[in-house]
């Protein structure tokens, strides 16, 4: 081999290392987070199958847009919002039973804690998602994540072993409805903050729907 191909080679393996050092430093280091992981299991679904959900839903560029301009609005107040979802959890029996444990009957601070920081990145995913095949991967594994036998693995702990489906979708709206507020935060105009907040009802929904697919039976999703 030439010194010529030699330098090449080395020129495109250091350029690929560097492009894979700064992939990995884009990635949050958050336990049980592996959005973009090779090891995730193959959505069912494919990007023509979420365009057409995007053309049911009325999902448009313009939501994509209006999530974006949101993200730069909520990233540092991502506590404070999961302050409120939690606190909305904490007062829902119906809720928080799926955080017990099942020995003790009590909630399981630990992994609360370890779904609160998933959480506060989702935050930041729904804002920024490419809605590629890589997003609706993650999609697939979140939902696989509420049913048995995975929910509970993620972190190792031994609490209910699934979240009945109909709170799924419910939670769209306790989550968007308290969103509102932390949107006006940051001197948006009203109808900026109603055109961000409509998207993010619709991208919540829309994961929701994609969640759904392990409760149903196959061939009907």
């Amino acid at each position: 081999m030439s010194i010529a191909r030699i330098t090449s080679a080395a020129i495109l393996a250091s350029a690929s290392l560097a492009s894979s050092i700064a992939a990995a430093e884009t990635v949050p280091s958050i336990p049980g987070y592996t959005y973009g992981h090779a090891s995730l299991a193959k959505a069912p679904y494919v990007v023509a199958d979420l365009e057409a959900l995007k053309k049911t839903m009325l999902f448009t560029e313009e939501d994509v847009r209006y999530l974006r301009m949101s993200k730069a609005i909520l990233a540092d107040q991502t506590d404070a919002i999961l302050d409120v979802w939690y606190g909305f959890v904490a007062s829902t029996p119906e809720l928080v039973v799926f955080f017990k444990n099942q020995q003790s009957g009590k909630p399981d601070a630990a992994y609360l804690a370890a779904v609160r920081k998933r959480f506060g990145q989702w935050i930041l995913d729904t804002a920024e998602a490419n809605y590629d095949q890589a997003w609706l991967d993650y999609q697939y594994e979140i939902g696989r994540r509420h049913t048995s036998p995975h929910k509970n693995k993620t972190d190792g702990v031994d609490s209910m072993p699934f979240v009945n489906f109909r709170y799924v979708p419910a939670l769209t709206i306790p989550v968007t409805t308290t969103l509102k507020p932390f949107l006006a935060k940051k001197g948006a105009s009203a109808q900026e903050v109603d055109k961000m907040h409509a998207a993010w009802v619709k991208s919540v929904l829309l994961q929701t729907i994609l969640w759904s697919h392990p409760y149903v039976r196959d061939g009907r999703f």
